[in-house]
């Protein structure tokens, strides 16, 4: 792979960020790659571990002169980093973001860039429970979906970054930003929420020991509590920031649900049958995709966090 940037900025040095410049390096996509975190310790683990070649103290001072910047930081603060950043910005330079939101990214971040920089929001489909700088890997983006939002953005700067995110690994789409936060709403955030809850309910239960839940905890609710300890603060920003989606799949869901109920309710054996034959095509079809194939040694959840 060829080189594609010459200097790589990335703000916030999660399992995202970290894992972004393990792939660059890997694929000698970029001349220069500086990082920098909001965290002194996170700053020092990077600098330890050496997939940045320079980490700097603010980000102002990383995005100096590069002509791809990444917001790698949970979606709450985006706006406030790119006001940071914006003086600083290079004319012509590329801003992208890793948030699993994107209309609030927009409406957030947007208002604060300069007419000479050219924003397109994105978002990997890819993750871990995982976080921290320690936790990212070079192959976490191998196959995967990066959706990007052009929202409007010119087509030249949309095809590199597209090349980029190919270059890192991933497979590419785009999609405008409402369109992306109901598919997301449904493939990402009510899954996780409910595995919180059933977390929750499990914990609440009296009746079940946190001895007996650990103990007997069968694969479905090994899923669970992988998926819930996904990083908090990312978690927050994303319901907050995505409530209509959310709220609309949580509706359909309790939907589904309640005829569940009934048909147990009335012993209705041939609707549980049809409706489980219908879902299992579904997860059938997902692993057709090539989308269950998981990182060695990791789980499949999400963060962008330092």
């Amino acid at each position: 792979m060829t080189q594609i940037y010459n200097r790589v900025a990335l703000i916030g040095l999660g399992l995202i960020a970290s894992s972004m410049a393990h792939a660059m390096r890997r694929a000698g996509l970029a001349g220069e790659i500086v990082g920098t975190a909001r965290s002194p310790e996170t700053r020092d683990i990077a600098r330890e571990l050496g997939f940045c070649d320079r980490i700097t103290d603010t980000a102002a001072e990383a995005v100096a002169g590069a002509d791809l910047v990444v917001l790698a930081v949970p979606v709450g603060v985006m706006g406030k980093v790119a006001e940071e950043i914006a003086p600083h910005l290079a004319k012509g330079a590329t801003v992208t973001d890793v948030g699993s939101v994107k209309q609030s990214v927009i409406d957030m971040v947007g208002p604060h860039l300069p007419d000479h920089i050219y924003f397109i929001p994105g978002h990997p489909l890819a993750g871990t429970e995982h976080s921290g700088p320690n936790s990212g890997f070079a192959e976490l983006f191998d196959n995967r979906w990066c959706i990007l939002v052009p929202n409007g953005a010119d087509a030249a700067a949309t095809a590199r970054l597209r090349q980029y995110w190919e270059g890192l690994g991933s497979n590419v789409e785009e999609m405008d930003p409402e369109h992306h936060d109901l598919v997301l709403a449904v493939t990402s955030h009510t899954p996780h929420l409910i595995a919180y809850t059933m977390v929750g309910v499990a914990d609440d239960l009296g009746r079940v020991t946190d001895s007996e839940v650990i103990k007997y905890s069968a694969a479905g609710f090994r899923d669970f509590t992988r998926i819930a300890a996904s990083d908090p603060t990312m978690w927050r920003d994303v319901f907050l920031t995505n409530k209509e989606a959310t709220l609309e799949i949580l509706g359909r869901f309790t939907e589904e649900l309640f005829a569940l109920q009934r048909a147990i309710r009335t012993g209705d054996g041939d609707a549980l049958f049809d409706y489980f034959t219908h879902t299992r095509a579904i997860r059938r079809g997902i692993i057709e995709a090539g989308q269950d194939t998981d990182a060695p040694n990791f789980g499949r959840g999400g963060g962008a966090q330092e």
